[in-house]
């Protein structure tokens, strides 16, 4: 069986745009049945696309490509755990920001591309580390701020109207029915049957 190549790209949320990373693989001739793509966080490796390709179609002699080292991971301990992996089952991975992995040397020369390779990726990953820690300590300290201030996080409580009350109980008696009554009090169904849980619960 020949050896095939697959690309993987991620983006942190559905609001991101990984456009970027797939012109990237396509400018180097990639198909698009072999991309895969994440909408995912890279705190950890449990994202659909990637445990599919890791699993299920990456073989020996296989090579994965990836714009850069953090659309793999942002844990240096991931990043360790699936080199060692990829180099137990023979899968050659590409990096396109770090050029020396994209080099295709002599068999006889390979051992001095795993050694480069190992330690730039060494000090990517520690990079790539040190990154989402400063990212989540601005995170922590945002949330700390906006407390200090009075700030609520979270979503706004839904406000009770006057006429509540009044026409849960037109509604119970069956005067009314469910959809006249969200349009009496003007709330959403979803928030009516939550707020009509409440009720029942405060008035037991």
């Amino acid at each position: 069986m020949s050896s095939k190549t697959f690309y993987y790209a991620r983006v942190s949320s559905n609001t991101q745009n990984e456009d970027r990373q797939i012109q990237a693989f396509k400018s180097i001739g990639a198909d698009d049945r072999d991309i895969i793509v994440d909408k995912e966080s890279g705190k950890d490796l449990n994202r659909y696309g990637y445990m599919a390709l890791r699993n299920t179609m990456l073989r020996d002699g296989d090579t994965l490509i990836i714009t850069e080292l953090d659309r793999l991971s942002r844990r240096k301990a991931d990043i360790k755990n699936e080199l060692e992996y990829f180099k137990k089952n023979n899968i050659r991975l590409k990096i396109l920001n770090i050029p020396t992995t994209m080099v295709d040397f002599p068999e006889e020369q390979s051992w001095i591309q795993d050694m480069v390779n190992n330690i730039v990726i060494e000090v990517m990953g520690s990079i790539a580390e040190d990154e989402r820690n400063r990212i989540r300590k601005r995170q922590e300290e945002g949330l700390t701020a906006a407390r200090a201030k009075g700030v609520k996080l979270g979503r706004p409580k839904v406000e009770i109207p006057s006429n509540w009350e009044s026409t849960i109980e037109r509604w119970k008696n069956g005067d009314i029915k469910a959809v006249e009554a969200m349009k009496l009090t003007g709330i959403k169904k979803n928030t009516f049957y939550k707020l009509v849980k409440n009720f029942k619960s405060n008035n037991n």
